[in-house]
């Protein structure tokens, strides 16, 4: 049995990190051209308002796709029930937040029409979102093949839909809608696949609504949180710079991150196991978590190194000397990765050890930290003062909080142990 879920669970990251090789090649190709067309102020202007859907984004998931896949094995009868109550849940925070964020940026940008515009423009991106939970369905069965497929598509029609923009010579403004595209295709496929594979019927009930706001409420905060030290350093550095800052550091964080989607496959693939082994075996619950720890780790700093030592030329031939900007933060940022999946692999143990609550905490600390930290920097650094003041936060979150909290202490001792390579086999 442990066999057949090591083959499944290692098929199933194949098809993660598969499939997300082949959208972040598009999408980095894609991105470059983008970048190198727009210009510096445009392409920040894209950045600015994407900060605003990304930090909606984190609490239209309403903290769900953390708790929903050990709903599914709780309650394994009602799953068809627990998505669409999922998706109607989030597709209404979606319309609520995009009206939102269109009334924030017209008090906010008042005066700046291109960018009240752009902002709107990239809200409609929010709704298709909410389809999103069906990538939990098909992770909880290690059937990731069917989310990669969607997103290898919308990757190619979006990437068709930039190339003919960048062909005609469009404005911002159609740039502005190209992540609503992505997800509008994402969100059809994923539905079609889902009824193709005789998904569960999909009901409403506000009664398994309650259940899962009530398992993933601390997952909505630490969610608003995260969004806070994500996306106030954009806006902080559009406000106190401008938008060639913003495009320098977001620049940096897509280049920093240009591997994520392995770790992030590698942690999805491995969750089930997690999950499964705490119903079963403590002593192996904690060693596959030990084990999910060590590989994000040691893969995010090779990549770190890496990108250190070249970024000069990748910046240069990649972007341009428009772009030299862009070289200080990457080398900083690069660093962030280890820790921001932490808290993504972390996210099991704290679902299954019922301590979602603590993070609270762990995230308003750290978000107040971000903030004050950026307010300091930004105005003497720029966007290298944007990316000292988020790797301070992930290094807190990741380690230095939970060692002081004794709920959480346990969690950190595995880190600082996967660190050490020790007791992960």
């Amino acid at each position: 049995m442990m066999k057949l879920l090591r083959s499944k669970t290692a098929k199933n990251a194949h098809w993660l990190i598969g499939g997300r090789l082949v959208n972040k090649a598009v999408a980095f190709l894609v991105g470059l051209l983008t970048a190198r067309y727009l210009g510096s102020t445009d392409f920040g202007l894209i950045s600015y308002a994407t900060a605003y859907t990304t930090f909606f984004a984190s609490i239209c998931t309403l903290g769900i796709n953390s708790v929903i896949i050990k709903n599914f094995f709780d309650h394994p009868e009602e799953k068809g029930e627990a998505i669409g109550t999922a998706v109607g849940m989030r597709m209404l925070s979606s319309l609520l937040s995009a009206v939102m964020i269109v009334g924030v940026v017209a008090i906010v940008d008042r005066g700046e029409p291109l960018t009240i515009a752009v902002v709107a423009l990239s809200c409609i991106e929010l709704l298709p979102q909410a389809f999103d939970t069906f990538k939990q369905w098909f992770q909880a069965r290690l059937e990731s093949r069917y989310a990669a497929i969607a997103s290898i598509l919308a990757t190619a029609v979006a990437s068709v839909y930039k190339f003919v923009l960048l062909a005609v010579g469009a404005s911002v403004y159609w740039f502005a809608l190209s992540l609503a595209v992505d997800y509008v295709v994402i969100a059809g496929v994923l539905f079609a696949i889902y009824k193709r594979q005789g998904g569960p019927k999909l009901s409403f009930s506000w009664k398994k609504g309650k259940e899962l706001l009530t398992e993933s409420y601390s997952f909505i905060i630490s969610g608003l949180m995260i969004a806070v030290y994500a996306s106030a350093d954009k806006f902080m550095l559009k406000h106190l710079m401008d938008e060639a800052s913003v495009s320098f550091y977001t620049l940096a964080l897509s280049v920093s991150t240009v591997y994520g989607f392995v770790l992030d496959a590698i942690i999805q693939s491995m969750t089930p196991a997690v999950i499964e082994s705490y119903k079963s075996d403590r002593s192996v619950f904690l060693r596959r978590n030990r084990q999910m720890y060590a590989i994000v780790i040691y893969i995010s700093f090779a990549g770190a190194i890496l990108i250190g030592i070249f970024a000069k030329p990748l910046v240069e031939v990649a972007y341009g000397y428009e772009y030299l900007g862009v070289i200080a933060p990457l080398r900083i940022v690069s660093w962030c990765t280890a820790f921001s999946y932490l808290g993504v692999a972390r996210n099991v143990w704290l679902v299954c050890e019922g301590r979602q609550k603590y993070q609270n905490v762990l995230y308003a600390v750290a978000a107040v930290t971000n903030v004050v930290l950026n307010l300091i920097l930004i105005p003497k650094l720029g966007a290298s003062g944007a990316a000292i003041a988020t790797l301070v936060t992930q290094v807190m979150t990741g380690i230095l909080l939970p060692a002081l909290m004794p709920p959480l202490r346990e969690n950190a001792k595995l880190i600082l142990q996967a660190i050490c390579l020790k007791n992960i086999t």
